[in-house]
């Protein structure tokens, strides 16, 4: 169920933000070229949807991305990921194209997500997926 679109100053949808309901989670998809300015109006599109529609997993899809991965990790460490944790976040998995697998999960690595959630890097949108449904599952299922 698509929640909401948001567009760029070229009016194309950079981020879209969607609800599961058969995996009961969050997905933010995001396509082209999105400065960071886009890319917290998009984080916060998903903190409001997650007031609406509660889910300890967000499914990240950066896969259709085609600049830098969001610069801004200090403001998603210190501002987003306090209030997406509180508001009941405990698991992401983002996707990121495979050309930026090694550097995504080196930024990934040096923030301290792991005290607020956990974050798993991926380049394949389907084992995102079956992360995710293994988190639900509880401790004890297959990864």
């Amino acid at each position: 169920m698509r929640l909401q679109d948001l567009y760029n100053q070229d009016e194309q949808v950079y981020c879209s933000i969607q609800f599961d309901p058969v995996n009961r989670w969050l997905q933010a998809s995001w396509a082209g070229y999105v400065p960071t300015r886009d890319a917290e109006r998009g984080a916060e599109a998903y903190l409001s949807s997650l007031r609406h529609f509660p889910s300890p997993c967000l499914l990240n899809d950066n896969s259709r991305l085609s600049g830098p991965w969001f610069s801004s990790t200090a403001w998603l460490e210190h501002i987003w990921a306090p209030v997406a944790a509180e508001r009941g976040l405990r698991y992401v998995a983002h996707v990121t194209p495979p050309h930026l697998l090694a550097s995504t999960a080196d930024v990934a690595a040096r923030r301290p997500f792991g005290q607020q959630f956990e974050l798993q890097i991926f380049d394949d949108l389907a084992e995102a997926q079956q992360w995710l449904r293994s988190q639900q599952a509880g401790p004890g299922s297959a990864s």
